[in-house]
């Protein structure tokens, strides 16, 4: 049986306080996996306090060297990170990023032993022309092709257009899309399908977290705003537990 797994994104948001917030409100459950993705900044302050499952937002396509601004693998792991965020929409749509640029960054991650939580998606112009199915396979086959995927990966199902909306997609919905993820990962990757887990992330709150997290192939989520509030993640946890 998969763990289910309650990931925070805190974007470009948060401060030494909300850490503090986060630490006193203790969410931990045994029963539900919680990785923080968190501003690297906050990275050092997150593991003092004792936040497990440490992730970054990002990581650098490069291993070291004359890249201002960038953060490599290594300085993550080094800050605490079992995991790092790559793909997300924002990083695709504001930064161009392609699966060429992704796979750089699985690679920097995979040679420190930092497990990637990959997203994929759908835009809205996709969505409404039909074309989700299209876009998973096209940001989903040349990771597998490339023999990249292993049973520690964690993908991020997140329709772009029900990210930061206030719109989420139906369960059902996400439960039809999360199937076909795992049914190509079945064709490429076999029986390890079975234990890679699959997050919805897409406007997630705790009055839609039970019904989302019911559905066979919703393994958890990737919570953006309701992440910055304590008491709405600990809704959402109590939600999967």
């Amino acid at each position: 049986m998969r763990k289910p797994i309650a990931a925070a994104n805190w974007k470009m948001n948060g401060d030494l306080a909300l850490i503090d917030t986060f630490a006193a409100a203790d969410l931990a459950h045994g029963n539900v996996q919680t990785i923080w993705g968190l501003p690297a900044i906050l990275l050092p302050a997150a593991k003092a306090a004792g936040f497990a499952d440490l992730a970054g937002e990002d990581v650098s396509a490069y291993e070291k060297g004359a890249y201002t601004g960038e953060i490599s693998a290594a300085m993550l792991k080094e800050a605490g990170c079992t995991y790092c965020i790559i793909g997300h929409s924002e990083r695709r749509t504001m930064h161009g990023e392609d699966e060429n640029i992704l796979q750089e960054k699985w690679r920097q991650l995979k040679a420190q032993g930092i497990h990637p939580l990959y997203c994929l998606g759908e835009s809205e112009a996709e969505y409404d022309g039909g074309q989700t199915q299209a876009a998973i396979e096209r940001q989903l086959l040349p990771i597998l092709e490339a023999g990249l995927v292993d049973e520690h990966t964690v993908l991020a199902y997140e329709p772009v257009w029900a990210i930061g909306t206030g719109k989420a997609a139906t369960a059902e919905y996400a439960q039809s899309v999360h199937e076909q993820i795992r049914k190509i990962l079945s064709e490429k990757c076999g029986n390890m399908a079975e234990k890679v887990r699959i997050l919805y992330g897409g406007s997630v709150k705790p009055d839609n977290a039970a019904e989302l997290i019911a559905k066979a192939d919703i393994d958890g989520f990737l919570v953006g705003g309701a992440s910055l509030q304590a008491d709405a993640f600990g809704k959402i946890i109590e939600a999967m537990a």
